[in-house]
């Protein structure tokens, strides 16, 4: 993969430095960059250890620190194919996730193991906290290194936490306030069909779905569909009690979306009728100022590293976005989602931060 850099700094020239050992000696627990706490490597002590057996008899070990760097990354344990990966999954989450009210295309490898989002390869992914839009969503997110690309490809982070302080208090006050919206459409020739999103094949499974998930749904001509959605911006995580900026709002906006793109789909649809697009939660328009501020608050706190064959990234999808950047060559990463949280077990967000 390519050179890897944080505010220019080469992260393979950066001698880590080690803060943790599990206490049966079996693996080191280094962090990555000096000074940053995100992400955590763990790698093996002994030689041809199993890291299922070892994840499995060590949930506690691996969840502790999960909580306080974000993302741990397992490397050199010679993980080989998704059985193996799926093995890990089900060692540390006891309950894996199907992929349902989807938003990008997946390719499913076996049973909820998934290839990751299949965009181009010259595209990249701004950051954004997995299904953040939805009333359930998982707590853990897995990605596998099945096939490392020859160059780029790697899959940034940002500490959510971070992100959240970066923000002004007058725009997290306000969006805390209004909240933010979501408006999908599906059947115009561009994005998932409603269908393959949700899993379904009848329009009244939709509608139920829809009316248990808090989410408008309006039925176009042509067998088309428009949805809506209000969901909170910000949360208190349930383990750590600490602020998270928690949403898809910046990630679905036409704005945040490649110039080239973006100019298309907006010649192409009116506003109302893009694939994506986000609001405030009265339906009022975001202020470009607004929206500038938070793609900067994401992206000052991307750390990248280059994938090895093998590695797997474990996130708390909570404390941490994920992102990607365009690759050359092959690449396969494969994707799981464990350990469902449903929003009505949070908090209650106070109007004041």
């Amino acid at each position: 993969m390519s050179e890897s850099k944080r505010g220019g700094l080469d992260l393979r020239q950066v001698r880590r430095k080690a803060i943790a050992v599990a206490p049966e000696n079996w693996v080191r627990a280094e962090t990555l960059l000096p000074g940053e706490n995100l992400p955590l490597v763990i790698q093996p002590a002994i030689r041809e250890m199993s890291l299922h057996v070892w994840a499995a008899d060590h949930r506690d070990f691996i969840e502790a620190r999960l909580l306080r760097h974000g993302a741990i990354i397992f490397r050199g344990f010679g993980l080989e194919g998704a059985d193996e990966f799926e093995r890990f999954v089900r060692a540390v989450s006891s309950q894996v996730m199907e992929y349902r009210e989807r938003s990008s295309p997946r390719s499913q490898v076996s049973g909820h193991i998934y290839t990751s989002t299949d965009y181009p390869a010259d595209q990249s992914i701004f950051p954004h906290n997995e299904h953040s839009y939805t009333l359930t969503w998982p707590m853990k997110l897995y990605f596998y290194c099945q096939t490392p690309a020859d160059s780029g490809g790697e899959t940034p982070l940002a500490d959510c936490r971070k992100v959240f302080a970066r923000i002004t208090p007058q725009t997290r006050e306000r969006f805390i306030k209004k909240r933010w919206m979501l408006v999908r459409n599906y059947g115009d020739g561009f994005g998932l069909p409603w269908r393959t999103v949700f899993n379904m094949t009848e329009r009244s499974e939709v509608e139920e779905y829809c009316r248990r998930s808090g989410i408008e749904v309006e039925w176009k001509d042509g067998d088309r569909l428009r949805t809506r959605q209000v969901r909170e911006p910000a949360a208190l995580h349930p383990r750590t009690g600490e602020w998270v900026w928690f949403n898809h709002l910046t990630f679905f906006h036409v704005t945040t979306l490649p110039p080239a793109i973006r100019d298309g789909l907006l010649a192409q649809f009116r506003e109302e009728d893009l694939p994506t697009n986000t609001y405030y939660g009265d339906g009022s328009p975001i202020e470009p100022s607004v929206l500038e501020e938070l793609r900067q608050a994401y992206l000052r706190e991307l750390v990248a590293a280059p994938w090895q064959k093998g590695d797997i990234a474990l996130i708390d999808n909570m404390l941490t976005s994920h992102a990607r950047h365009p690759f050359h060559g092959p690449r396969k990463i494969l994707f799981a989602m464990a350990e469902p949280f449903h929003r009505s077990d949070l908090k209650k967000i106070e109007t004041q931060v």
